[in-house]
C-alpha cells in the first residue's frame, strides 16, 4: 500500500529540526564574517578610509624638512671694485679679492619649517578628506548590509534546494509504486496498457528533475560552504516553520522617510555632492591667496685649496617671517578647473536625485510585497490544503474505478508543488523584510536573529 502523503511531507519539513548539529541562520551569519573574503575587503577598506581623517589633521600642522649635502666641490669667487677700510689700515677703493678651492669638501644642511594659517584650498582639501572618511565608513556598512543579504540568500537557497529535493524523490517513490502497481494490474487484464506507459513516463520525467534538483542543491551547498568556510557534511539546514510575517509593519512613509536619511547609498551619493561643493570653493577667487608662517635655518661650507693656496668659504642664514603667496594670474586654469567643478557638482546633484528616486521606488516595492505577503501565505497554505485533500480524493477515486494513473500522478504533482510553493513564499518574505530594513539602513544581527528565530 502507498505510503499517505502528509506525513512524508511533515518528515521533510522537521528534517533540519531534529538535527542537534544543524547550522542556523546566525551561525552561517557569523561564519561568513569571519570566512568570507568580501568581509575582508570591506574591512581593509574602511580601515584605509578612516586614514583620511588624519590626513585632514595633517594639513594645518607645521611642515618640517631638513636636508643635508656632504660631496667634493670646486669654488671660485671673485670681486673687484670694492671698498675696503681696516682699523690701522686706512680705508682704499677698486680693492679686488678672490679664492679658489679646487675639488675641496663641501657641507651643507638647512632646516625650514612652514606653518599654514590662511590656505582656503587647504580647508577645502581637509573637508574632502573627512566626507572621504564618512564615505569609508558608509560604504563598510553597506558592505555588512550586502553580505548579510547575500548570506541569507545562500542559506534560504540551501534550504528551498534540500526541501525540493527531498519532495521530488519523495513523489518518484511514489510514482514508482504506481508504476509497479500499474504493471501488475496490466499483467492481470485489470488495467489497460496507459496506465503503465503514464507511469513510466512520469518516473522518468521524476528522475531527470530530481538529478536537475541535485545539482542545483550541489551548487547552492558549494557557495554556503565557499562563504561560511564550513565543509557540506557539516551543514545542515533548519527549515523555516510557522508563519513569518512581522507582527506589525509601520507606514510606507516611516520607510521612505528612514531609506531618505539612513540609506547607506543614498548617504554616500549625499558625500559626493559635499565633495563636488568643496571643490567648487577650492577654486575660487577667494581660494586663491594663501599666508604661511616660515622659518629657515641653514649653513654651507666650502674647504680645501686653490690657486692661492689653503681656502675656505663658509655661510650661515637664519630666518622666521610671514610668507604671503597671490597668483596674479594662471593662463586660465583656476576658471576653468572651477567651470568643470560647477558642472560636476551638477551631475552630483542629478545622480542624487536619481539616487533618491530608484531607493524610494525599491522601499516601496519591499514595503507593498510585505503587506501582501500575509494574504499570500494564507492562500497558498488553502491551496496545500485543498491539494492534499483533492490527493486524497484522487487516491480513494483510483482504487474505487473514478479516476486514472494519469489523475494521481497528476493530484501528487500539484501537491508537491503546492508545499514547495508555500515554502518558497515563507523564505521570500524573510527575505523580504532583510531587504527592507537594509534599505532603511537598519539591518543589523539584531534582524538576522529576529529571521533566524522563524526557523526553530
Amino acid at each position: 500500500m502507498r505510503m499517505p502523503f502528509k506525513p512524508l511531507v511533515a518528515a521533510v519539513l522537521v528534517l533540519g529540526a531534529v538535527s542537534v548539529q544543524a547550522m542556523d541562520l546566525m551561525q552561517a551569519w557569523q561564519a561568513t564574517r569571519q570566512h568570507d573574503p568580501q568581509a575582508a575587503v570591506a574591512q581593509a577598506a574602511r580601515q584605509a578610509g578612516a586614514t583620511s581623517r588624519t590626513q585632514a589633521a595633517s594639513l594645518w600642522r607645521p611642515a618640517v624638512m631638513l636636508s643635508a649635502t656632504a660631496g667634493r666641490m670646486n669654488g671660485e669667487t671673485e670681486m673687484t671694485g670694492a671698498h675696503f677700510s681696516a682699523p690701522g689700515l686706512g680705508a682704499s677703493d677698486g680693492v679686488g679679492f678672490a679664492t679658489s678651492v679646487d675639488n675641496g669638501n663641501s657641507t651643507r644642511w638647512a632646516l625650514s619649517a612652514r606653518q599654514p594659517l590662511f590656505n582656503p584650498e587647504r580647508k577645502a582639501q581637509g573637508r574632502q578628506l573627512e566626507i572621504a572618511a564618512d564615505v569609508a565608513e558608509l560604504a563598510w556598512q553597506a558592505a555588512q548590509q550586502d553580505l548579510m543579504l547575500q548570506t541569507a540568500q545562500r542559506y534560504f537557497d540551501v534550504v528551498l534546494a534540500t526541501n525540493k529535493l527531498a519532495l521530488l524523490r519523495q513523489q518518484q517513490k511514489a510514482v514508482d509504486l504506481a508504476l509497479t502497481e500499474a504493471k501488475d494490474r496490466f499483467a492481470l487484464g485489470d488495467k489497460p496498457v496507459t496506465d503503465t506507459h503514464e507511469a513510466s513516463a512520469r518516473a522518468h520525467a521524476l528522475q531527470a528533475q530530481v538529478l536537475a534538483a541535485q545539482d542545483e542543491l550541489a551548487l547552492a551547498q558549494g557557495a554556503l560552504s565557499d562563504a561560511t568556510g564550513m565543509a557540506d557534511a557539516a551543514v545542515q539546514m533548519l527549515p523555516p516553520v510557522g508563519a513569518a510575517q512581522p507582527t506589525a509593519l509601520a507606514p510606507l512613509a516611516h520607510w521612505q522617510a528612514q531609506a531618505t536619511d539612513k540609506n547607506p547609498l543614498l548617504r554616500m551619493q549625499m558625500a559626493q555632492v559635499q565633495v563636488a561643493q568643496q571643490d567648487v570653493a577650492k577654486y575660487g577667487a577667494a581660494a586663491a591667496p594663501t599666508l604661511d608662517l616660515v622659518a629657515q635655518a641653514g649653513r654651507e661650507q666650502l674647504s680645501g685649496s686653490g690657486s692661492f693656496g689653503a681656502a675656505s668659504n663658509s655661510a650661515s642664514q637664519q630666518m622666521i617671517g610671514l610668507q604671503l603667496n597671490v597668483p596674479l594670474y594662471t593662463g586660465g586654469y583656476r576658471s576653468a578647473k572651477q567651470e568643470e567643478a560647477l558642472r560636476l557638482q551638477d551631475k552630483a546633484s542629478a545622480e542624487l536625485d536619481r539616487a533618491r528616486q530608484q531607493i524610494n521606488q525599491q522601499t516601496r516595492a519591499a514595503w507593498l510585497a510585505l503587506q501582501t505577503g500575509a494574504s499570500r501565505l494564507t492562500a497558498l497554505s488553502e491551496a496545500r490544503k485543498a491539494s492534499l485533500a483533492r490527493l486524497d480524493a484522487t487516491r480513494l477515486g483510483r482504487q474505487v474505478g473514478d479516476r486514472t494513473t494519469l489523475d494521481l500522478l497528476q493530484a501528487e504533482n500539484d501537491a508537491s508543488g503546492a508545499e514547495l510553493a508555500l515554502l518558497q513564499a515563507r523564505i521570500e518574505l524573510m527575505q523580504g523584510q532583510l531587504r527592507l530594513q537594509a534599505l532603511a539602513g537598519q539591518l543589523d544581527e539584531a534582524q538576522i536573529e529576529a529571521v533566524n528565530a522563524l526557523l526553530h
